[in-house]
């Protein structure tokens, strides 16, 4: 079973959230919270597996809620955004989301989504990896990221992960087993300290190996 949190600031917004995550059989809502600060207090009380996030919220917003989430739970946080790749998704991104949805997405791949995320893989899909990397070349990052440690291999796979390819076609375009392209993206997830793709995405912007043109 997991475990999802529900955070927006609009109650209706969320009870009609809440219906249907509960309507599946292998997905319940364990909490809500209207806004980041509450949000923080019901993941650290409740240990859910997944976080629906809302972006723009009072007082805490969604961006400083999931970094502050990320600093003491293992929770994957989706973000639910109304505008599609917004400012704020970067931030997002960056301070530890493993990805996000707009807020008018049919239902089954809410639920799917919520899947995807709990499995420890990211929702980006290839055209939003290349426009993630293209928003990160403009702007420049926090503090570079270097690839100390990283074996040749791992950078290919790496480029890949940044391209948007799932394992499968990772697998097809190495001609590596599925074991092997796991082993080298389990490398990759623990010498750059990533929670998910989304992170090993950032890493490969940010340490220079993947650029808008690559």
């Amino acid at each position: 079973m997991t475990d999802v949190v529900i955070v927006d600031d609009q109650a209706l917004l969320r009870g009609s959230f809440r219906v249907l995550v509960d309507s599946a059989p292998d997905l319940r809502v364990v909490g809500e919270a209207g806004d980041g600060a509450e949000a923080v207090s019901v993941v650290r009380s409740t240990s859910p597996d997944v976080v629906l996030m809302d972006v723009r919220m009072p007082n805490v917003d969604g961006i400083a809620a999931t970094r502050e989430i990320g600093a003491f739970s293992a929770a994957r946080v989706l973000i639910l955004t109304t505008f599609d790749l917004d400012e704020y998704v970067y931030s997002a991104l960056r301070a530890g989301a493993s990805g996000f949805l707009l807020k008018d997405t049919p239902p089954a791949d809410l639920l799917a989504a919520i899947r995807v995320v709990a499995a420890g893989d990211a929702l980006l899909s290839p055209s939003v990896t290349r426009r993630l990397v293209a928003e990160f070349t403009r702007t420049p990052p926090p503090r570079p990221i270097r690839l100390e440690g990283v074996t040749e291999r791992e950078r290919e796979v790496l480029v890949l992960i940044a391209r948007g390819f799932s394992n499968a076609e990772i697998m097809h375009e190495l001609h590596l087993s599925t074991g092997t392209v796991k082993t080298h993206i389990g490398r990759l997830l623990h010498k750059l300290q990533a929670r998910d793709r989304a992170q090993l995405v950032i890493a490969a912007y940010e340490s220079g190996l993947v650029t808008a043109r690559a």
